[in-house]
């Protein structure tokens, strides 16, 4: 892998990983783009003890433009994109329009490839292995920021799910606090590990899983399962065999084998309604431990936690989508249409 860091005409970095070493990324930017000003302000629920972003000039960000006015394509001619160069492999760049900025955090858009008309799953290994090594990368240097506590790097694909650009890609969030998920998963670590003198509380639930009937594939290295307590109609958890904490912690082993299970697993999804269906929408969200100080979740350290990836669907049968009603917004407790085993079963019978 090569990478070359670059600025954008407005200050923004932009960084290139190319599978060869022999490419020169040197194209300049030339439009004429004033300094990205934001508004980004992270405010704290005094009764829930959450945190959001406050982010009003996300109003004007780039809304569903016609594909040769893609902002994640190449650069061609006088057509000038946030990529300057006129081809890429994977690139990184701060966002235009982030929700998190400056003392707030930080936020990138990972482009996965440069064919506008491709998907995650449309990716070689080479490609697929390329991603990872970015991911891995861009979580190493944001953890180094001084107001960094959490990376999370995450993919959301289709209209269903939000998705402004059509394009393949996904982003990454450098978050100033420790999420409110993930503060969660590590409440019921510390209380497992004290409750049973010591047992790892992720081990356990793999262990489980593995020995049960929602297993979805496994590979020597990797093994995927719908999970007992899923909250969307087709989740699939993704987990190293070997716990790390973070991207970081993957030996060569499970970096050479993650494209093969992960892409399996993603062509599997756009299976599940049948032939002739819209592609799945879907959020694919990888979960690492935090990099900020862990003393309120006493006796767990960094090495405790288990780094996963968790992908799900709001598509709950052909042609319906799972909505967060009452329940769900209101009092977040889910109602699942699906039975986890009976989705499981399903993601097992349309193997490649």
């Amino acid at each position: 892998m090569k990478k070359t860091s670059t600025r954008l005409a407005d200050g923004r970095e932009l960084i290139y990983y190319d599978l060869r070493d022999d490419h020169v990324r040197d194209a300049v930017d030339r439009r004429p783009l004033e300094r990205t000003v934001t508004t980004s302000e992270i405010r704290r629920d005094p009764l829930l003890g959450d945190a959001i972003a406050v982010a009003s000039h996300r109003q004007g960000r780039t809304y569903h433009p016609p594909a040769d006015e893609c902002p994640l394509c190449p650069s061609k001619g006088d057509r000038l994109s946030e990529i300057p160069d006129s081809s890429y492999d994977v690139v990184v760049f701060e966002n235009r329009f982030p929700s998190l900025a400056g003392d707030s955090g930080r936020c990138e858009v990972v482009c996965f490839t440069s064919d506008h008309n491709a998907s995650f799953a449309d990716l070689s290994e080479e490609q697929a292995r390329l991603v990872l090594e970015a991911w891995t990368d861009r979580t190493s240097e944001l953890s180094h920021l001084p107001s960094v506590e959490q990376v999370f790097c995450f993919e959301n694909r289709g209209e269903e799910i939000g998705v402004t650009l059509g394009h393949p890609h996904g982003q990454i969030y450098a978050y100033p606090f420790t999420t409110p998920r993930t503060a969660l998963m590590l409440r019921s670590l510390a209380a497992h590990k004290e409750a049973t003198g010591g047992e790892n509380l992720f081990d356990a639930v793999l262990e489980c899983e593995l020995a049960g009937e929602r297993v979805v594939l496994e590979g020597e290295h990797w093994a995927a399962f719908v999970p007992y307590a899923a909250h969307w109609p087709y989740e699939v958890h993704l987990y190293p065999k070997r716990r790390v904490p973070d991207l970081l912690g993957l030996d060569e082993a499970a970096r050479t084998e993650f494209p093969q299970v992960y892409l399996e697993l993603l062509r599997r999804f756009d299976r599940i309604f049948g032939e002739g269906e819209p592609l799945t929408p879907y959020i694919s969200a990888w979960h690492q431990a935090p990099f900020g100080a862990l003393e309120e979740f006493e006796g767990v350290n960094r090495d405790d936690f288990a780094l996963h990836l968790e992908l799900f669907t709001i598509r709950r049968t052909s042609g319906k989508l799972k909505f967060l009603a009452g329940s769900e917004s209101g009092m977040s407790v889910f109602i699942n249409d699906v039975p986890p085993e009976r989705a499981a079963e399903r993601l097992r019978e349309v193997a490649s």
